[in-house]
């Protein structure tokens, strides 16, 4: 039987894939079949970027005049499989969108879902996922059984995205039946949130600020750090709680995964939730004064020394060099 059909919820970001749906379509090529990308309102200008990825059809809802896109998305995708249009797979992003369509779906089409999830695997007519547990120091590998299609959703930065995958990107419509009362509920406002500089979860340099900063005032070293390599802040669980920072600075188990070029990691001692949002990164410089911190253990560079004077000798340093 094998996996013949994939689908992918997919999400635009400007003209082009996210960046979640670049991952997500690229590993769906490499498990072979078609691959469908399937989005809520119009793919417009990134339906381009879609195909360019993977994605050989992708379903547009069309405009979904206000309506929350869980149930509008997951009542498009059930007439579609009712129409015929069976997938075996269905890969959703683990972000807010993702999880709300996927949990709808699961119940209308009474399938189990397993999310978390950061890998996965075909072997003929087997599918298995992979998620990690107690922190990210175990790995538990689960295998589908029952009716198809199977439901997985993925954290981001767990596949590497690539391009050039040639596509056909036929557009076709998959409108929203009538949702009666589940669809009265309407978005009434979105607030985007103003930044500067590359997305968190993007950047190819991320400076992280810890507890160690001592104070919030002294965060703004991180920012500046962060500017002068044209990288992005990011955070710690202990100083957004503590409500120095923003929640879209976390990074860790319950914030962003974040997997750049290098990370640097400023007064964080190294919890194991912290450091499963960053221990992917490629190159991580920690500096901490206690030589025994933890996050000295996944570190490529270690500075056991005050942030309070490395920092300011190293932006002196990056000025210097204009």
């Amino acid at each position: 039987m094998g996996i013949d059909n994939i689908w992918v919820f997919a999400q635009a970001d400007g003209d082009a894939a996210s960046s979640a749906t670049a991952e997500l379509l690229t590993k769906a090529v490499s498990l072979g079949g078609t691959v469908t990308a399937f989005v809520a309102g119009a793919a417009g200008g990134a339906a381009a970027s879609m195909a360019d990825h993977g994605a050989a059809k992708i379903y547009e809802t069309g405009d979904l005049a206000g309506a929350l896109p869980g149930a509008a998305v997951s009542a498009a995708m059930q007439a579609v499989i009712d129409g015929g249009d069976s997938p075996d797979l269905i890969m959703f992003p683990q972000n807010y969108e993702g999880r709300d369509v996927m949990a709808r779906l699961s119940v209308k089409l009474d399938r189990t879902v397993l999310t978390n999830s950061t890998e996965i695997s075909v072997d003929g007519d087997s599918v298995t996922v992979q998620t990690p547990v107690f922190g990210g120091t175990k790995l538990v590998n689960s295998t589908f059984t029952g009716e198809r299609p199977f439901i997985a959703a993925f954290r981001p930065k767990s596949f590497e995205p690539a391009g050039g995958a040639g596509a056909a990107g036929e557009v076709v419509a998959a409108p929203v039946p009538d949702l009666g009362a589940t669809g009265g509920a309407t978005v009434t406002a979105v607030h985007v949130e103003e930044t500067s500089g590359p997305k968190l979860d993007e950047a190819d340099v991320v400076v992280g600020g810890g507890r160690g900063l001592g104070e919030a005032d002294k965060f703004d070293m991180i920012e500046q750090l962060a500017k002068q390599l044209k990288g992005a802040p990011g955070a710690s669980r202990a100083i957004v709680d503590a409500g120095w920072v923003p929640y879209s600075y976390q990074v860790g188990q319950t914030g962003k995964v974040v997997k750049p070029t290098v990370y640097i990691a400023a007064g964080i001692s190294g919890a194991t939730q912290h450091m499963v949002g960053m221990k992917g990164s490629k190159n991580i410089i920690a500096i901490n004064k206690d030589a025994e911190a933890p996050i000295f253990g996944v570190a490529d560079l270690g500075i056991v020394g005050d942030v309070h004077k490395v920092l300011p000798q190293l932006l002196e340093a990056l000025a210097a060099r204009g």
